[in-house]
């Protein structure tokens, strides 16, 4: 006989039923949506070192773009029927479609790699109708949503009763299904009715094998459709001749993040912190749990050094009682909880409860998966390195400084590059330097994802170790480059990486094309990737002089086509070349050759004066000249006169006053001849010059430091000018002295003087 137990994922009140359940019923085979192709690696989940959250990776091991995750909770329903069947030695089936058909299906339909469409083999069927089946329940019985009907009357009740709460559930499913106008794609529906066809195939097929008791266990929305069989003959019509692929299966580890649904996962949870902390607190009475749960957010709060003490906590637990008596429940459930914890200990400020939803409602808990579950590898090898550098992956982010001196540091500092040349963004650089100076310290934040063991396995067709697969991916990308720039950041990978077999090939290609370029924005681009090289060089134990003579020639010809690429440019254009013109600059006085520095100046000057240049770069090419002391204060003196003179139109007066500032009105405060330039050129604006400016001059100072624009302002009004600006308001009328003084005996009463 058939038993049919219809669940919610990853619901922890379903699952302690379900448990009940199956205790009872004492099934001889278990069958469970899930892919079939999954079997061979269920042993994995009675493992003594697994540990939940983790899925199952299901990929095309010849397209690993193709792949589906069924991630799986200490809580999932799913995951207590698989210990329970194999703890017990019962037969455990999947019963879903094939993915080796579903991944067929869905690439022609949409060719989106790791959809989160794909990763619950069940959401489809519950997001294509019009409106969540729970939120018509949940308004049928009086909640304003299904999620809280759900919690209220599912997870988070304590009755024993188990078989009631199932059929209750099919009774509920048959009725929504019935009812509800349905509003879904030609191709989900077709999809749709394949599933529930191999699902009722599957029991079919174990009625034939001479099971007597069989349990099956799916997601509430599939069981009306299993309850009631059609022929076999219609389900096998309807399953033959679909496409296939090849599929290979594995365990990967999940974190809570990517089981809420606020990640964008279909079938996933609001609270998996909180499911979790249902799960493990089952048997505790409805008023202890919510003590237990407000201590936690407690400790929580201690930690982060906000006040909490005991009376918050005994205060908050007493109003989430009464909240859940004033609403006719029988037990305070997370709403309540959550409001009370706002009320007394955030006192009413949500920024608290915002670290309260994060770090324990939904947790960021990172499950571990035994070390002998099928891997490629690539994957091994990462491992390894993992352990032997002590780089444990974490699903909280975190923040590593590294100490390049240091043996262990490099060697981690290094293997982070490799991942990250190979599409694997475990980490992203923050900073280099405690303090952003020095070159011997690397500022890293770490956060492992789920989805990188699908990067992994992509990477494999790379390589079998991390350093020959990011070696083989780096030429392949080198010599389908097509940018200077391009190549020059390669170059620079490479060598934080430590990939001494790539160097040869990458630099080679980046002579050739360097050879042929003559975009002078490209050659600018191009410079400040290498300047790296010569600024981790020896801390990293690299030859910067692998790419010395390709810097060599880029900045002789970066000099040389400055001017020309700098002509008639828009203002977009304009302050485009300005950013690179400014990161060359440094890049350059970081290298610190002399020769660089004797083409680069000459070439500063010229653009300062060339005839048609735009505001914006001229005004920035006199400003480096004046800090680099290659023109002295007369030479920019006069060049600031001309560039504000009165005849000037305004508009170009002022993109040039901006380039020259550069964001900092220091210059102005401790030059008194440039600050009387600017004071006569604003002084002599008429009214309609002045307005039309107006806008320029405020964004130039407002990206001034406050404490300049402070200065400035003070200069600006008490310093004496030597102008003949007027020093009072001048207005369109005069002043009765006699209506003015009318309100003073009120303003004195108010004021009681």
């Amino acid at each position: 006989m058939t038993h049919l137990f219809g669940i919610r994922h990853h619901g922890p009140g379903c699952a302690r039923s379900l448990v009940r359940a199956l205790e009872e019923l004492s099934p001889d085979c278990v069958l469970i949506e899930g892919p079939p192709e999954a079997e061979a690696v269920l042993a994995a989940a009675v493992h003594t070192e697994i540990e939940p959250p983790v899925a199952l990776l299901l990929y095309c091991p010849d397209d690993t773009k193709k792949a589906s995750f069924y991630p799986f909770a200490e809580f999932s329903p799913e995951w207590q029927a698989i210990r329970f069947g194999l703890q017990r030695n019962v037969p455990v089936r999947f019963m879903d479609l094939p993915q080796a058909h579903d991944l067929a299906l869905r690439d022609a339909e949409v060719s989106a790699p790791l959809s989160e469409e794909a990763d619950s083999p069940d959401e489809v069927a519950e997001d294509d109708i019009s409106g969540d089946p729970l939120d018509w329940l949940g308004r049928a019985a009086g909640y304003g949503d299904g999620e809280t009907w759900w919690n209220q009357m599912v997870e988070e009740r304590r009755d024993s009763e188990s078989a009631g709460l199932f059929a209750a559930i099919q009774e509920a499913m048959t009725s929504v299904r019935a009812e509800i106008p349905r509003k879904r794609a030609p191709e989900a529906q077709h999809r749709e009715n394949l599933r529930e066809a191999h699902m009722r195939k599957t029991i079919r097929q174990a009625e034939k094998d001479g099971f007597q008791r069989i349990a099956v266990v799916c997601g509430a929305w599939h069981v009306p459709a299993l309850a009631t069989m059609p022929s076999a003959k219609s389900d096998n019509d309807l399953l033959k001749g679909l496409p296939k692929v090849k599929v290979a299966a594995t365990w990967a580890p999940w974190t809570y993040g990517r089981l809420a649904a606020a990640s964008g996962y279909g079938a996933g949870v609001l609270s998996p912190g909180w499911y979790e902390f249902l799960w493990r607190n089952q048997a505790a009475e409805a008023s202890q749990r919510s003590i237990a749960w407000i201590s936690k957010v407690a400790r929580l709060m201690r930690e982060e050094d906000i006040d909490c003490s005991s009376a918050h906590v005994i205060e908050a637990a007493r109003l989430s009682d009464a909240l859940a008596a004033m609403r006719e429940r029988p037990a305070a459930g997370l709403d309540e909880i959550n409001e009370s914890i706002r009320a007394i200990i955030c006192m009413g400020d949500d920024a608290p409860l915002r670290l309260v939803r994060s770090r324990l409602i939904i947790g960021e808990k990172l499950g571990r998966v035994p070390p002998d579950v099928p891997t490629v590898p690539l994957q091994q090898d990462l491992e390894k390195q993992q352990r032997s550098l002590r780089l444990k992956p974490e699903a909280l982010a975190k923040d590593l400084d590294l100490d390049l001196r240091n043996e262990n540091d490099l060697s981690r500092s290094h293997l982070l590059h490799r991942l990250r040349l190979l599409g694997l963004k475990w980490g992203e650089v923050k900073g280099t330097g405690r303090s952003a100076k020095g070159t011997f310290h690397e500022v890293w934040q770490l956060q492992w994802q789920p989805e990188f063991a699908v990067s992994i396995i992509e990477a494999s067709r790379w390589g079998h170790t991390i350093a020959d697969a990011a070696t083989a991916l780096a030429i392949d990308h080198a010599e389908k480059a097509t940018s200077l720039p391009e190549l020059s950041a390669l170059v620079d990978r490479v060598l934080l990486a430590n990939l001494p077999h790539a160097v040869e090939p990458v630099t080679h290609a980046l002579e050739n094309l360097a050879a042929i370029a003559g975009d002078a924005s490209q050659l600018l681009e191009a410079i400040p990737p290498l300047a790296n090289i010569f600024r981790y060089g020896n801390v990293r134990q690299t030859d910067a002089s692998l790419v010395g003579h390709v810097l060599d020639g880029l900045v002789t010809r970066a000099c040389i086509s400055l001017g020309g690429a700098c002509a008639s440019l828009d203002d977009d254009a304009a302050a485009a070349m300005r950013k690179r013109i400014l990161a060359t600059h440094q890049a350059i006085k970081l290298i610190g050759k002399d020769t660089h520095l004797a083409d680069w100046m000459p070439a500063l000057g010229r653009l300062a004066v060339l005839a048609g240049t735009h505001g914006l770069v001229s005004g920035m090419a006199s400003r480096l000249l004046f800090d680099e002391q290659t023109e002295d204060a007369d030479a920019t003196e006069q060049r600031m006169s001309q560039a504000l003179s009165i005849g000037n139109d305004p508009s170009p007066a002022a993109a040039w006053l901006e380039g020259f500032l550069h964001q900092s009105g220091m210059i102005l405060l401790h030059d008194d001849r440039l600050w009387r330039i600017l004071d006569t050129w604003l002084a002599s604006l008429s009214d309609d010059n002045f307005t039309r400016i107006l806008p320029l001059i405020r964004r130039t100072f407002s990206q001034f430091p406050g404490t300049e624009r402070t200065q400035l302002g003070a200069r600006a009004k008490y310093s004496g000018s030597t102008t003949s600006a007027p020093t009072a308001i001048a207005t369109e009328f005069e002043w009765n002295e006699t209506r003015a003084l009318k309100p003073l005996p009120v303003l004195e009463q108010i004021l009681g003087l």
